[in-house]
């Protein structure tokens, strides 16, 4: 669509609260970081959970600020685009935390200790 004709962002789709929750909300098409395609991508990718997505948009903002902006320091500029990156994963970190809480995942691999009596794969016992 052209920029003549701004389209407003509809905040009542997923597409729409993951550009409000990366702060993409432009009217302007052309300012926006992502195409509607590429949200609908990462919500395709993420099953549709808004809050992994946000989180999967986040990351690669951050990785595009370590690669773009770097740290620089001039007499008169001072940019560090490392610690912006930090700080967008660390966002990230937040709504996948979300997402998990959702999806009722854990950190937890599970790990249950054997037991006497239950006999250990490919080695004997060693009394």
């Amino acid at each position: 669509m052209s920029s003549y004709y701004p389209m407003p962002v509809d905040y009542s789709t997923p597409r729409g609260l993951v550009r409000l929750n990366i702060t993409d909300t432009s009217e302007d098409e052309a300012a926006r970081l992502f195409t509607d395609d590429q949200l609908d991508g990462l919500l395709a990718a993420a099953g549709d959970n808004v809050n992994r997505a946000t989180a999967r948009a986040l990351h690669i903002i951050a990785t595009s600020e370590v690669l773009i902006s770097k740290k620089i320091r001039t007499q008169d500029l001072q940019t560090d685009g490392p610690a912006v990156a930090r700080s967008l994963m660390d966002q990230a970190a937040v709504y996948e935390a979300k997402a998990d809480a959702e999806d009722g995942a854990t950190d937890f691999a599970g790990y249950i200790p054997p037991t006497p009596d239950a006999g250990l794969e490919a080695e004997e016992w060693r009394w």
